[in-house]
């Protein structure tokens, strides 16, 4: 007989094999995640025409802003959740991971009413007028029916990896970005449903995405999480949401500036710019996953060996992860310099003048994926140590001051090349505050 493979456990010292292979289901994860917006994006370019996909890429912004509550209570309360688990009390962390999903069930409901009535003034304060104003509201109308769902499912990725359960996790995304491909296909190319078949195609998904785990967790499993009863705690929700903030505000913060961006585009080049905008973001969404999808398999470790004070393996993940990620950057930086033709000839090739500028986009975009994988785990890294102030810090920094600064100044003096530009910018700025950051905490955390 075959020896059963062992289970890898976040008490565990991690060696670089050992934690590649613990992250890359979440990797995988949060990349087919991302691929929803993308197969979106794709079908509803080369099929339904260029104005239901700038209205796509003008409201995805807002949607992701309902989603990033997912992101709080998942990150965040995986972090608290962990931390009692190192601690040794397993029934705490079960009642503690309970509140955390019940809440976010309840909350995200609330907010998803009030956008599907008011989708139609959201889309026109985000400078959506006559034709563009009707696919946005269409378009966000639908999605907002799956948006509780699309909580759990952003929740649900980070308890995956704090229950031990990565695996279960990564398959669960692959069975919603697959289910997200083919019915893209069949709502758009063969039934023709256009722009409401593929805001449908992401809502089943989405449905399911969140559905399963839910029932997976409300059963008797073999993972260390379970859904119980459990009694209101005010601290516990408020020390999920403060820890967590920081992936909340990032996230929330990102979509914002993407609508500052677009709203920039509208004004140097117009319909087009939003177009070409949409393409790099869904590069851009695609190539940060990686960073995200670890940042997630990680916090975890961080987060355990943080409550039972093991420093040697703290101080020994993270000069690790700062190697994965270095290594990681270069490789994106040369994979998108290679990409920039063949993906924007995917996206935009039938028209010839959208093409130049997204390519041109491109290839100064590229240089972005250099510096952001490092201010992306410092967030995180933080996170999990429970100090939500300064993971906040480095994140709001990150996406708002930073990348505003950049996109309001840059264009001023390069043209449309400096809103393509202020990534780069923005990100390699925010570099330098989370290595800043990270040196002036190691002795308080020793790592």
């Amino acid at each position: 007989m075959t020896k059963a493979k062992k289970q890898i456990k976040l008490s565990d010292h991690f060696t670089y094999k050992k934690l590649i292979k613990f992250t890359f289901p979440s990797i995988a994860m949060m990349i087919f995640t991302s691929i929803y917006g993308v197969v979106d994006g794709y079908f509803v370019s080369n099929f339904v025409g260029k104005t239901p996909f700038a209205a796509l890429n003008l409201i995805w912004p807002y949607v992701m802003v309902m989603g990033c509550i997912g992101f709080m209570f998942g990150t965040g309360g995986s972090a608290l959740v962990a931390k009692t688990m190192g601690e040794g009390d397993k029934k705490k962390a079960n009642e503690q991971f309970s509140l955390i999903v019940y809440a976010s069930v309840i909350l995200s409901i609330i907010i998803a009413t009030i956008s599907f009535l008011f989708m139609k003034q959201i889309a026109g304060l985000l400078g959506a007028e006559g034709e563009l104003l009707n696919n946005c509201v269409l378009y966000g109308r639908i999605l907002c029916l799956a948006v509780p769902f699309y909580v759990l499912q952003f929740e649900f990725q980070s308890f995956f990896v704090t229950a031990q359960k990565p695996k279960l996790g990564l398959y669960m995304t692959l069975i919603c970005g697959i289910t997200n491909m083919i019915l893209d296909f069949l709502f758009i190319a063969v039934f023709d449903w256009d722009l409401a078949g593929a805001a449908a195609a992401t809502a089943i998904s989405q449905f399911i995405g969140g559905l399963f785990p839910l029932f997976y967790f409300t059963k008797k499993n073999t993972s260390l999480l379970r859904l119980c009863r459990t009694k209101f705690s005010l601290w516990v929700l408020s020390r999920s949401c403060t820890n967590g903030i920081s992936e909340l505000l990032s996230n929330i913060s990102m979509s914002l500036v993407s609508m500052l961006y677009n709203a920039q585009l509208m004004r140097y080049v117009g319909e087009d710019g939003v177009a070409a905008y949409g393409v790099l973001m869904y590069i851009n969404l695609i190539f940060l996953s990686v960073f995200i999808g670890y940042c997630i398999g990680t916090a975890p470790i961080v987060s355990f060996n943080f409550g039972s004070k093991n420093h040697d393996e703290l101080k020994s993940i993270i000069k690790k992860s700062m190697v994965i990620l270095i290594v990681s950057s270069v490789f994106m930086l040369i994979a998108s310099l290679l990409l920039s033709k063949p993906l924007s000839i995917l996206f935009v090739g039938y028209d010839a003048t959208l093409l130049k500028l997204t390519q041109t986009a491109f290839l100064i975009f590229s240089f972005s994926f250099l510096f952001a994988g490092i201010p992306m785990y410092a967030s995180a890294f933080f996170t999990a140590l429970n100090n939500g102030f300064v993971s906040a810090l480095v994140s709001l920094l990150r996406t708002v001051v930073f990348q505003v600064s950049a996109v309001l100044i840059l264009p001023l003096v390069l043209g449309v090349n400096g809103i393509w530009a202020s990534t780069v910018a923005a990100e390699f700025c925010a570099l330098l505050v989370a290595v800043l950051l990270i040196l002036l905490n190691k002795r308080k955390y020793n790592y």
